[in-house]
């Protein structure tokens, strides 16, 4: 094994992604920091980490957004490299240039790709120039006072998206054209709120696509490999809920050149460390979406078809190594699934959902991950984003793999706060999952799967419910006073 020049790291974020470094890092017998806002001073990232330094801030996500404070505590914590995690400052040049510039290691890409590739705009642009496959938009920065008239000429329907969006978060379809400007507001004022950035731009959209994307590595020598492909279509409201790899019904011929694209973009850009370039996909014909500068929250299932610990290939790259590996070397094997846990209720159009966790507990065996960032009797708020934990399974086929998933989300228990957890069951248990019949839109069509348990079912199961309450059960088995007094009368 190749020594690192660091001994201790510092993870700038909490929750499930900083438990899974953690566990990287103490395989790799390396020591952990963590920043920590005083609402997660229970949370198990904590509690694993080997230095916990708190920070704080106007409100809970300030404070892990503060650069001044995460390279105050890397220089307290004597670390030789920080690691952002996803979300937070992850995908942040200005960030990553102060961390090197401070003297740590950036775990993740250099400050001019994440510049270049974390910009929607930028990227597309470049990708575009360097001949790639986009699909048809008007950028408004090309020209603001033009912007709508070049969208209109594009055609119904389009989407407007947000340069610096992730998460579905400033994202519009347009189905007409006259709801367009309104769309354009909307749009804008939703980037300005979540990432200070109002920048639009808009493409056509593509009827029931496919989301595919490939997870990219490479190093400062100008190796890069794909370690194949990721099916993420089972998406709510743009944001990913279900994951797999391979994707299931793609062509060998058209598998090959995504992910071989997606390598050539990533060349292109001399990028360094983990990546994802994501398409769409419309039947044999492919599309370049976006790239993701930083390690992405499905990354699990790309580790169990290949074997690699992408954290850990992170590091090394980060510590100026060689990647350990060429592309013959990087064998796919059998079939991998991944179901986001969220604090929500789909029945309620996903509103985000709090409460205390009374209860916790998760199935276990072989070929089942559970990658969690919550522990029993921990608060849940909307202070952070409302994921609490992933359940990854590997098997020999896709059938195994989603009959075993399937099993686990039901046999997973979490008391005190709504989740989607049962929603996640009845999704893995459709049949059109099961075909691997899926598009962005899917869920959409069958909003069967957020309601879950018709009316007459939930009346049922909340009458059950109540007789098995004394006082319910004691007024049910009661004999009516006018009843009582005819004593031992029968009607012979």
């Amino acid at each position: 094994m190749q020594k690192l020049p660091f001994n201790t790291v510092l993870i700038a974020n909490r929750g499930e992604i900083a438990v899974r470094i953690i566990k990287t890092l103490r395989d790799l017998e390396l020591r952990s920091a963590i920043v920590c806002h005083e609402l997660d001073a229970g949370a198990p990232a904590v509690s694993m980490a080997d230095m916990a330094i708190a920070v704080s801030g106007r409100t809970p996500v300030s404070a892990y957004l503060d650069t001044a404070q995460i390279i105050a505590a890397a220089r307290e914590a004597n670390v030789g490299a920080i690691h952002p995690g996803y979300g937070f400052l992850s995908e942040n040049a200005e960030f990553a240039r102060t961390v090197v510039e401070s003297g740590f290691a950036f775990v993740g890409p250099t400050p001019e790709s994440i510049q270049l590739m974390g910009d929607k705009i930028r990227a597309r642009n470049f990708v575009q120039r360097n001949g790639f496959p986009v699909v048809p938009s008007a950028i408004e920065e090309d020209d603001p006072a033009t912007f709508i008239l070049r969208a209109r000429s594009i055609g119904a329907p389009l989407l407007v998206k947000a340069s610096a969006g992730g998460g579905g978060k400033g994202m519009r379809i347009v189905r007409d054209l006259d709801t367009l400007e309104q769309a354009i507001a909307q749009a804008r004022s939703e980037a300005q709120r979540y990432f200070r950035d109002g920048r639009l731009y808009i493409e056509r959209y593509i009827e029931k696509p496919r989301h595919i994307e490939v997870q990219v590595l490479g190093d400062s020598f100008g190796n890069v490999v794909h370690l194949f492909e990721r099916e993420c279509s089972v998406q709510r409201r743009f944001q990913k809920v279900i994951e797999e790899a391979p994707a299931s019904t793609l062509s060998p011929g058209l598998r090959e050149r995504i992910c071989e694209t997606a390598v050539d973009i990533a060349r292109a850009a001399n990028y360094r460390n983990a990546g994802t370039v994501e398409f769409i996909v419309d039947g044999e014909e492919f599309y370049f979406l976006e790239m993701n500068t930083r390690l992405q929250v499905e990354h699990p299932v790309t580790e169990m078809i290949t074997g690699i610990d992408i954290v850990a290939e992170q590091l090394y790259v980060a510590a100026g190594h060689e990647l350990r590996f060429s592309q013959q070397d990087i064998v796919s094997t059998g079939h991998a699934i991944e179901a986001r846990v969220y604090a929500e209720a789909p029945a309620r159009d996903f509103a985000p959902t709090t409460g205390k966790i009374l209860v916790l507990d998760y199935p276990g065996g072989p070929g089942l991950r559970i990658d969690i960032g919550i522990s029993q009797g921990q608060q849940i708020t909307t202070a952070f984003d409302s994921l609490l934990a992933k359940v990854i399974v590997h098997s020999r086929t896709r059938d195994g793999a989603a009959l075993k998933i399937e099993r686990a989300m039901r046999g997973l228990v979490l008391l005190g706060c709504e989740t989607n957890a049962s929603f996640l069951a009845r999704v893995l248990a459709d049949e059109q999952f099961l075909s691997g019949q899926v598009h962005t839109g899917y869920l959409d069509e069958n909003p069967q799967l957020a309601a879950g348990e018709s009316a007459c079912d939930l009346s049922t199961f909340l009458a059950a419910a109540a007789l098995l309450t004394r006082p319910v059960r004691e007024a049910a088995d009661a004999v009516p006073e006018l009843h009582a007094s005819l004593g031992d009368w029968r009607n012979a």
